[in-house]
Order: C-alpha cells, then sequence, then structure tokens
C-alpha cells in the first residue's frame, strides 16, 4: 500500500512516500481504508522524536483519519466492515490502509465530507473534553483561548460560543485574529503585539478569564495564568511553541486558581463510558450546525511536505488535510 513512511528520525522534509505492508488488526482493533488524514502537531513531533511516546523507524506517521472499516479484530464489537468511520491513533494514518483502537472510533455523521472528518475527530475531541472534563467551562463564563486560529484552538472557539461562554481568542496576526472572529469570537488580542495580561484584564473589567485554554505554552503561559480569575481553570493543552515553560507556582496559591493537565489520548482509554458521552453530543453540535470541522487546504500524500510547511511555520488556520487516493497532479 502507499504510505508516508519515516525511516528515521529527523525534520518532516526527509518522509517519503513509498511501499509499506498492510497492517494486521489485533485484539479491539479494526482496519481501515483510510479515505482522508488530518495533519496535527503531534505528527510533527513524532517524527523527530520530540513527543511523549517514541515511535521506533520505519514507520508511518498521522494519528488521525477517516474511512471505511474493511476489517475487524478479535473483541470487536461496536463496528463492523463497511462503516463509515472516525478515528485516531498514535501513528499509522497516513496511508492507504491503518489500524486503529476500537475505543477512538466514531461514527462518521451525515453530511459530513471526509475531509472534514479527517479534521474533525482530534481538534473537537482534544478540546471537549479539555472544556467540559478539564475546565467545567459554564454557560455565562469568560474563556480565554491562545492559538485561537489553529487546529485545537479554532475547535475550542466554537465548542466555548456552543456551551455558552463569553470567548477572548488569542493569537499572533491579524489574519488569524480575523478567522477567530468569523468563527465566533467575541474579543481578539494580537499577544505578539500587546501585552496579553492587560489586554484579559481590560476586557474584563479586571475580573479575568474563567477557564484559559493553552495549546501553544512557552512565553505566553504566565502571561495567560496572570490572566486568570479567581478560582479560573487554567488548561495545559499543549507546547506548539516549543518551550515548555516554568510556571511560578505563588501565582496558583494568590490567585486561587487550578492548573490542570489535558491529555486526551489517555482519557480515553481510562473513561471510555465518558468518551462515548461526549462522541454524542459532538456529533448533536455537528449536526446542529453549532460546530464545522475548518479545512484550510487538501494536498495528496505526495505533497505531505507542503502540509508539514504549513504546521511548522504555523500558518495554517483550522486544518490542513491529506486526501489519501488523490494523486499529486
Amino acid at each position: 500500500m502507499r504510505a508516508i513512511v519515516c525511516s528515521s528520525l529527523g525534520p518532516p522534509e526527509d518522509l517519503e512516500v513509498a511501499d509499506y505492508p498492510v497492517p494486521v488488526p489485533a485484539h479491539r482493533e479494526v482496519l481501515v481504508e483510510v479515505a482522508a488524514a488530518g495533519v496535527n502537531f503531534p505528527d510533527l513531533l513524532i517524527v523527530q522524536g520530540l513527543y511523549q511516546f517514541d515511535a521506533e523507524p520505519p514507520f508511518v506517521p498521522g494519528s488521525e483519519g477517516a474511512g471505511t472499516v474493511v476489517a475487524v479484530g478479535d473483541g470487536v464489537s461496536a463496528v463492523a466492515v463497511g462503516d463509515e468511520v472516525l478515528f485516531t491513533t498514535v501513528t499509522g494514518a497516513f496511508a492507504e490502509r491503518a489500524v486503529a483502537p476500537e475505543a477512538t472510533l466514531m461514527a462518521k455523521p451525515g453530511g459530513m465530507t471526509w475531509e472534514e472528518a479527517a479534521a474533525f475527530r482530534f481538534a473537537f475531541g482534544t478540546s471537549y473534553h479539555a472544556l467540559k472534563q478539564r475546565g467545567r467551562l459554564a454557560e455565562g463564563e469568560t474563556l480565554l483561548v491562545l492559538g485561537a486560529a489553529g487546529g485545537v484552538g479554532s475547535a475550542a472557539v466554537q465548542l466555548g460560543k456552543a456551551m455558552g461562554a463569553t470567548v477572548i481568542a488569542a493569537a499572533s496576526s491579524p489574519e488569524k485574529l480575523a478567522y477567530a472572529r468569523s468563527l465566533g469570537a467575541d474579543h481578539v488580542v494580537d499577544y505578539s503585539a500587546e501585552d496579553l495580561r492587560s489586554a484579559v484584564k481590560d476586557l474584563t473589567a479586571g475580573r479575568g478569564a474563567d477557564v484559559v485554554y493553552d495549546p501553544v505554552g512557552g512565553d505566553y503561559s504566565e502571561q495567560a495564568l496572570r490572566a486568570t480569575a479567581w478560582e479560573g481553570r487554567y488548561l495545559v493543552v499543549g507546547f506548539a511553541a516549543g518551550g515548555i515553560p516554568r510556571i511560578p507556582l505563588n501565582l496558583p496559591l494568590l490567585k486561587g486558581c487550578a492548573v490542570v493537565g489535558v491529555f486526551w489520548g489517555t482519557w480515553m482509554r481510562r473513561r471510555p463510558d465518558e468518551v462515548a458521552e461526549n462522541v454524542a453530543e459532538l456529533t448533536a453540535l455537528y449536526e446542529q450546525g453549532r460546530i464545522a470541522p475548518q479545512v484550510m487546504e487538501v494536498f495528496a500524500l505526495e505533497d505531505h511536505r507542503e502540509a508539514f510547511a504549513l504546521l511548522s511555520e504555523r500558518r495554517v488556520l483550522g486544518k490542513v488535510v491529506l486526501a489519501v487516493a488523490r494523486r499529486s497532479s
């Protein structure tokens, strides 16, 4: 089968499209004929050996996809051959066929294109878990979203509005802020040009944000924590800026706020009943037109370097997707 193959850890430019063996589903796994795959920030880290989990080359990267089930392993009961699904995995999605754990699957909602489906599960699954289970975001509260134009950030903006919050979107350029506004953000802050803490305090009459969603890290994290309200919840989602910040622990003490980690993948394995509930609610929100996957551009497998360049240079608005069956022109 055709696949993007990582033969040695290093820059994504070294990835090649090559023939690769078709994987075999093990216990509680399914084999999916992949129609499209979403490109996510962890994919960029995994091929460089910088993610929380190591992958031993050669391997096929790709953590998210959508397609049709073509085989099932022992113990699979929730899906059958022929079902159209969205899936997540640590690696393997950037190929014509991929294996995924049954627990990560989601039925493809009616009316959703394959490209949209490939951009939905990771971003909205992560962000909904963060805001609902970890942040306990309530109607009427204020949500601050860093990296608001990216994959998980743009999902968090939409979900925050759907959950009844006032959303402050923070990003690094006027283009990204305009994009966040188009998704429903009530206020925007350009943290490359103004002090994030001061701007959020001004927008909230000095109170701060009840929930802070931070997939960026780096130098912005301490500013965002300082912008958190009394008894607020600061959500640690990721470190797209590259640096893992060192937070002064006197800040949570003085503000009475909580610093809360968000690790969606581990939570899915530990809380299958809650996962099913979230999937049902996300499907309903999509079908009601209250949230929608945002696909900036679709690439063929052979054009993966362009997709990774957009991601690594932080030029993506929403998500970029690989259409597996498409051939480079």
